[in-house]
């Protein structure tokens, strides 16, 4: 099987050849390029049973012909979401996708954790501060967390994780989820308007799908406790960004901590230090002092690149040999 991976980084290829050549996967053959996948670039697939992408990649209806015509046959989403993926077209020309449902929850859930951390105390702005010599204090006053609520919205792999560490933080931890995790005994399952009222610390954990999306937006915000502290590390389009922005400057929120946002597209992952932004309202986000964006790197973990390169091969030796192991999307 000839594997072609789109967008990749140097940590990708590095984590791939060490599984690949710890493993033996004798009859895989990895190419690596750094394009990303999309509509124009599908064509360079051409020859390849296999594509590899990720979630900043467009395998939209378009994409997905291409790769067809190209007799490609399998996609392997090196991540857990796949929303990107126009998963009916690619069932239609008979293209098999395979993901990664979890590679390191806790990663994730501590990057949360960690925004939560950071806006809230400001720390992003202290250091900041103190490499100028500007030893100062003000504006940099936060809140504890310990004895507040934690309102955890979606508990699959990584808002249990999450639920785990506000439990250990001394909060008290509520839920909202159409199917309640019996694993988390400690946690008290509510309605969803509930949590928005009752919740000091708002994360969100679940998948981006019709009924979620905008899953926070005007109407939302304004159920919520006024200073609450809000962080998303699972999809961008979860909030409406324009009435996050509103909601910040009316001051709704304590703090925010975001490390995923709407209009990611092919500029996450990219060094634009020289460049001019041209998404106004990342910018604006960016220019909030109780925000905290990050580059959607919840995931990026020395055991999370290792279990993502590790379940990803394995996929393509279950198709090559015909087998399933759950990890298919259809």
């Amino acid at each position: 099987m000839k594997i072609l991976f789109f967008g990749t980084k140097s940590y990708d290829k590095k984590f791939f050849e060490e599984t690949w050549n710890k493993n033996e996967y004798k009859d895989i053959r990895l190419d690596y390029i750094e394009t990303l996948l999309e509509p124009d670039t599908a064509v360079l697939a051409k020859g390849y049973d296999a594509v590899c992408a990720f979630v900043n990649m467009d395998l939209g209806t378009r994409t997905i012909k291409t790769l067809s015509e190209c007799g490609v046959k399998l996609i392997l989403m090196r991540c857990a979401g796949f929303n990107n993926v126009d998963i009916a077209e690619a069932q239609k020309c008979g293209i098999t996708v395979m993901r990664v449902p979890g590679y390191s929850p806790e990663a994730v859930a501590e990057h949360a954790m960690a925004l939560a951390l950071t806006a809230n105390r400001h720390t992003h702005k202290a250091y900041v501060r103190v490499r100028e010599n500007d030893f100062s204090l003000n504006g940099l006053m936060g809140t504890t967390l310990y004895g507040k609520t934690a309102g955890i919205i979606g508990t699959g792999k990584i808002g249990s994780a999450m639920a785990k560490i506000c439990r250990g933080f001394g909060m008290n931890v509520i839920a909202y989820d159409m199917y309640e995790n019996p694993e988390l005994d400690f946690v008290k399952y509510v309605e969803f308007d509930t949590l928005l009222k009752d919740s000091d610390l708002i994360s969100l954990h679940c998948p981006l799908t019709e009924e979620t999306y905008h899953l926070i937006n005007k109407d939302t915000i304004s159920k919520m406790k006024q200073g609450v502290i809000l962080v998303n590390t699972s999809r961008g389009s979860l909030i409406k960004t324009e009435d996050l922005i509103s909601g910040i400057r009316d001051k709704r929120f304590f703090a925010v901590g975001l490390d995923v946002y709407e209009e990611e597209d092919e500029n996450v992952y990219e060094n634009l230090s020289d460049s001019i932004l041209q998404h106004s309202t990342v910018a604006r986000l960016l220019n909030f002092p109780n925000v905290c964006v990050t580059s959607h790197q919840g995931f990026f973990a020395k055991e999370a690149l290792e279990a993502i390169s590790s379940t990803t091969l394995e996929n393509a030796l279950c198709f090559m040999n015909g087998k399933k192991n759950g990890n298919e999307v259809f």
